[in-house]
């Protein structure tokens, strides 16, 4: 057992909270018990992972997309069944939303580069202030490689738009529902843009901008990042972690 204020202290400095812009409420979100001998992680907030994650035996619950974005919320409907549920059993919830998505080790997008052997990476994907994506330089590979080998990283099919090359050396990823970074990875001259959903508009600026683009989709883009979080907790703490994952196509 550990201290849930030690657990939510290392994580808001090791993610560099408090430095970074964002509509989400980042770190301890809901209070619980003081006590913490099982944390449990998951990418969204919601009643079934809170469900999930009480049979499992957790004290404390650490998402990517937390309850609270930046303004008051009347306790009605949904919303207060989600915190019902927590106070009652007395589980104490965090979300880490801009700070996972950006972190150079554990974040989604440093992730993903990764699993991609991408080298000279850099900062990609001006959100608002902040920059929250990385690009950088593969093996050149066919793009059905690539994306068969993100698919086994995020666990899902990935929808794939090929108007770029047909090997792929420079890739931008912005993980979630970054589409609208698309634009910028044409400005680079990338050659393949990752990201989690499309929208409407993503096929003709591929084609017009003569770029690749894969989408793996929301959820599943942004569990590698929570999972590379839940790893890292397990060596710095005593405590017993599990990833539950509910299944989400969107």
């Amino acid at each position: 057992m550990v201290n849930c204020e030690d657990v939510i202290r290392f994580l808001d400095t090791y993610l560099n909270v408090a430095r970074i812009a964002d509509a989400s409420r980042n770190g301890l979100q809901v209070s619980g018990t003081p006590r913490v001998g099982k944390i449990v992680f998951g990418v969204s907030a919601s009643l079934e992972l809170f469900r999930r994650a009480k049979v499992a035996g957790a004290d404390l619950i650490v998402v990517h997309h937390g309850l609270l974005w930046g303004q008051e919320q009347p306790l009605t409907g949904m919303f207060r069944e989600r915190i019902a549920f927590l106070l009652k059993n007395d589980l104490n919830l965090a979300g880490y939303h801009l700070p996972l998505d950006m972190h150079p080790v554990v974040g989604h997008n440093a992730c993903l580069m990764r699993a991609l052997h991408a080298e000279r990476t850099k900062p990609f994907g001006q959100y608002h202030d902040e920059t929250i994506g990385f690009c950088g330089y593969i093996q050149p590979a066919p793009l059905p490689d690539i994306a068969a080998a993100l698919e086994t990283v995020c666990g899902a099919k990935a929808q794939v738009l090929a108007y770029g090359p047909a090997r792929v050396e420079t890739v931008g990823v912005v993980s979630g529902g970054a589409y609208s970074m698309l634009p910028q990875a044409i400005a680079q001259k990338l050659d393949l843009y990752v990201t989690g959903v499309l929208d409407e508009p993503a096929q003709e600026w591929c084609r017009e901008g003569k770029i690749n683009c894969i989408a793996l989709g929301h959820y599943n883009s942004e569990k590698p990042g929570v999972l590379a979080l839940m790893h890292l907790v397990a060596k710095q703490f005593d405590v017993q972690t599990e990833f539950i994952d509910v299944p989400n196509p969107i």
